[in-house]
């Protein structure tokens, strides 16, 4: 992105755009010497990015809900931004089974090839992005602060292995402070970047419930993992499932529910990535593994799928499972692992 599409962005949309007062003159003309300082920013760092709705990193999901925002900064992979995500939220002052379920479903998810999102606050959204790094994978962290700020600070570690595991992701500007009105906001970007988004441990006034009351607004699928019927801090969540969420015990619920989604996400990714059949071509048995979801797929539907026999099938699907590829599991076969 360049200054002038920036500043052109911010003429025609100074209402939008998360900028702090002061940095508004009288008429809502912007600073420009501000844009020049974000663009800056962006040029420091290699994984320093400032992406808009119409740059082809910018999630796909996200633009579909009501108000995306204009611009989004971001410090880390940008391709943790591609692939299907869901969000893991819940209590800041999580029990340690709270924690333990939360930590023990996104290394799950994450085993399937999920992305997790989540905001980085303490307790539940702390143990799922570290799940996430622990096993491998890919995590986003959409903060209520700028980029440059990390809140809570004792979290400072875990921002910097998401960045290397992913990215950390606002649309305030990156030196933001901590303000209670800019987290409720973010929640919107955290449930409409997902395809659904995971309330593992949440009192009836606990702020997650936002989270899963704007996935509800958008369209997305709500997950929720019930508790202790005694204990006050599940109450929410046994809200959730009397509304109808769909109950969690295992990642295999989340995936069940989620498999038609993730596929149309990843064709989506395809199209606008231009991602063709020469990428494919480069894996073990591509067309073989791509008849494999991330969900258990009958064997039938493999060899269907492919177009090749079954004792064929079965040979290379042995291959694969020894490679990491994919998983039998009953019913079937899962896939692990993206390309």
């Amino acid at each position: 992105m360049d200054v002038e599409e920036l500043r052109q962005r911010l003429a025609h949309e100074p209402h939008a755009l998360p900028l702090p007062e002061q940095l508004l003159k009288g008429s809502f003309t912007p600073d420009f010497s501000r844009v020049e300082a974000a663009l800056a920013w962006q040029a420091r760092e290699k994984h320093h990015h400032i992406l808009c709705q119409t740059d082809s990193y910018y999630p796909s999901l996200l633009l579909e809900i009501s108000d995306p925002p204009p611009l989004l900064f971001i410090k880390g992979d940008l391709d943790a931004l591609l692939y299907p995500s869901i969000a893991v939220v819940g209590s800041r002052a999580a029990s340690q089974s709270g924690l333990a379920a939360g930590y023990q479903l996104a290394k799950e998810l994450t085993g399937c090839g999920i992305t997790i999102a989540s905001g980085m606050a303490a307790g539940i959204d702390g143990a799922a992005h570290q799940a996430a790094i622990d096993k491998g994978g890919k995590t986003i962290a959409v903060l209520g602060t700028g980029v440059d700020v990390i809140y809570p600070k004792r979290h400072r570690q875990l921002c910097k292995d998401i960045q290397t595991n992913g990215c950390v992701v606002s649309e305030f500007w990156p030196d933001v402070k901590p303000f209670a009105g800019n987290f409720p906001k973010r929640n919107r970007i955290i449930s409409g970047l997902s395809l659904g988004v995971l309330v593992v441990e949440a009192a009836r006034k606990s702020g997650s419930l936002i989270t899963a009351r704007l996935a509800l607004e958008q369209g997305r699928e709500v997950f929720a993992v019930p508790g202790n019927i005694l204990a006050g801090d599940h109450q929410g969540c046994h809200d959730l499932l009397r509304d109808g969420a769909k109950l969690v015990e295992s990642a295999a619920d989340i995936i069940e529910e989620i498999a038609a989604l993730s596929h149309y996400h990843l064709e989506e990714l395809h199209r606008r990535h231009h991602i063709g059949e020469e990428l494919a071509s480069d894996l073990p048995f591509s067309s073989l593994l791509a008849s494999v979801g991330y969900e258990a797929t009958p064997l039938d539907v493999v060899v269907e799928h492919s177009g090749k026999t079954i004792e064929l099938v079965l040979e290379q699907m042995l291959e694969l499972e020894l490679q990491g590829w994919v998983s039998a599991v009953p019913g079937g076969y899962i896939r692990l692992k993206r390309s």
